[in-house]
């Protein structure tokens, strides 16, 4: 390790009491998808307070902001992300269920970590810049809305993205590992269908049923699945049946989309169809419907060369260390969530060989935590899930990692990562990842050539263009 990447990790470790209250705060505040008012503005005081420049309001979304720090190229983009999950509310460090706040928010996606993590790397970044007088600047984006708004991709459609010379990020996760591959795009609409009421009996044909319009949207949907790509999926749910009176025809009645592919161009296209649909179960009912989009994201476009720069400094930093009672947490933790379910936890994401050395791995290990950098990908992989990470890989070179947060096979959107995420096993993975995010970074501002690299191979895998998921005019929204 280089010695301005010892000032910057040194620099990083300095901070890291700032680092934890960050993320116990927003875990405290669990604020939903673009409603993150407090957890925006605890981000903007800090960063203020480490000498950023902060910009507030980034795209139009008042959760989103940008603090920059430096001066010419590159430019090196630091993601950060803070919105929680409802009905998740947990205690901290707990191995049973127990709610918070009764029927309250949760963190069960690491949000809280994310971010203060991302902020950890711009703190070292920063760092280095001002040591050594290097040209650069760093830039950490507040990013609201992953878990519904996909802030990234609108922030894609306005072009913000298109600045960086490359973007790096992180995710907590059950394993430590750097990201490769691709995911699936993703377009949300939810369609409000109106009709007209009637007793169900006494005067059925002056009736025009809204539930009709959506039951027969659906069944078109499902007629539709026979002709569409492998590649794509179609789910929805009916968020308003209209009542619950059998014997009115309800006026009303409401369904949500969600179009996935492997490929945004194709999304696109096939919700072009679903709409098509909605208009066919309108015409059919004498309906009306009113179309809401509610967001979308982009597939992953991976990047191999950023890929190694931060698997290279991932070996040379090594894993967070756990002491005997934070391995007993989770080893507790994570039998209760096994005996109940049977979670393959990371080795079902690797080939046979990469397999077998992680579950080689995890037995020396010996407890629930995978205390061990998993081996990198050098094929092609893919996850069936959405992010909007995606939107950003699009318009410049991205690469992401995930640091150990919670026990191996640890249920995704779950209470049981709530608890961890305001444990010192979350603390050290949000500092950890800021510190290999750092390293990383460093990397790319003393050897253009690099940057060069993973631009080349930027170029030829996105010849096609971007196809944005988001339509001009539309703004972040949740369901109704």
């Amino acid at each position: 390790m280089t010695p301005e990447k010892q000032a910057a990790i040194a620099a990083i470790e300095a901070k890291k009491d700032i680092v934890s209250h960050v993320a116990d705060s927003i875990w405290e505040y669990a604020e939903l998808s673009l409603q993150e008012y407090r957890s925006c503005a605890l981000y903007c005081e800090e960063l203020e307070k480490e000498g950023f420049q902060v910009e507030k309001g980034i795209a139009g979304i008042e959760t989103a902001f940008s603090a920059s720090f430096g001066q010419g190229k590159p430019v090196i983009g630091i993601l950060a992300e803070y919105d929680a999950l409802s009905g998740l509310s947990q205690k901290a460090g707990s191995t049973e269920r127990e709610e918070a706040v009764s029927g309250g928010n949760g963190h069960g996606c690491g949000h809280n970590l994310l971010g203060a993590g991302a902020l950890a790397a711009a703190i070292g970044i920063k760092a280095f810049l001002e040591q050594t007088g290097c040209p650069g600047r760093v830039i950490l984006y507040g990013c609201p809305g992953e878990e519904g708004g996909a802030a990234k991709a609108f922030m894609a459609r306005d072009g913000v993205w298109k600045e960086l010379d490359a973007a790096l990020t992180w995710h907590p996760e059950d394993v430590n590992e750097v990201v490769t591959g691709s995911s699936n795009s993703c377009i949300q609409v939810q369609y409000h269908f109106k009709g007209v009421a009637s007793h169900a009996a006494g005067a059925p044909e002056m009736g025009r049923s809204a539930l009709d319009a959506v039951e027969l949207m659906n069944i078109g949907v499902q007629f539709l699945r026979e002709h569409m790509s492998d590649r794509a999926r179609i789910h929805y749910a009916i968020t308003d049946t209209g009542g619950l009176s059998a014997n009115v025809v309800q006026p009303k009645a409401s369904v949500l989309y969600m179009v996935r592919s492997n490929r945004v161009a194709e999304a696109v296209e096939l919700q072009k169809r679903v709409d098509k649909i909605a208009e066919g179960a309108a015409l059919m009912t004498e309906t009306s419907f009113e179309r809401k989009f509610i967001d979308g994201c982009a597939d992953t476009v991976c990047n191999h060369v950023l890929e190694r720069v931060l698997y290279d400094n991932f070996e040379k930093l090594g894993v967070p260390e756990y002491s005997e009672e934070e391995n007993a947490y989770a080893d507790r933790l994570a039998a209760e969530f096994q005996t109940q379910h049977y979670y393959p936890g990371i080795a079902a994401k690797y080939d046979q060989k990469a397999r077998e050395s992680v579950e080689r791995k995890q037995k020396e290990t010996g407890h629930a935590m995978n205390a061990f950098l998993a081996p990198l990908h050098t094929g092609d992989a893919f996850e069936a899930g959405s992010t909007d990470v995606g939107d950003v890989s699009w318009l410049t070179p991205t690469a992401q990692i995930h640091v150990a947060a919670w026990p191996n096979g640890t249920p995704g959107h779950s209470w049981q990562i709530v608890s961890c995420n305001r444990t010192q096993i979350g603390h050290k993975a949000a500092l950890h990842a800021g510190k290999v995010l750092a390293a990383g970074a460093i990397d790319l501002f003393e050897d253009p050539e690099l940057l060069q690299q993973a631009r080349k191979e930027f170029e030829n895998r996105t010849k096609e263009g971007f196809t944005c998921p988001i339509p001009e005019g539309a703004v972040p929204v949740i369901p109704d």
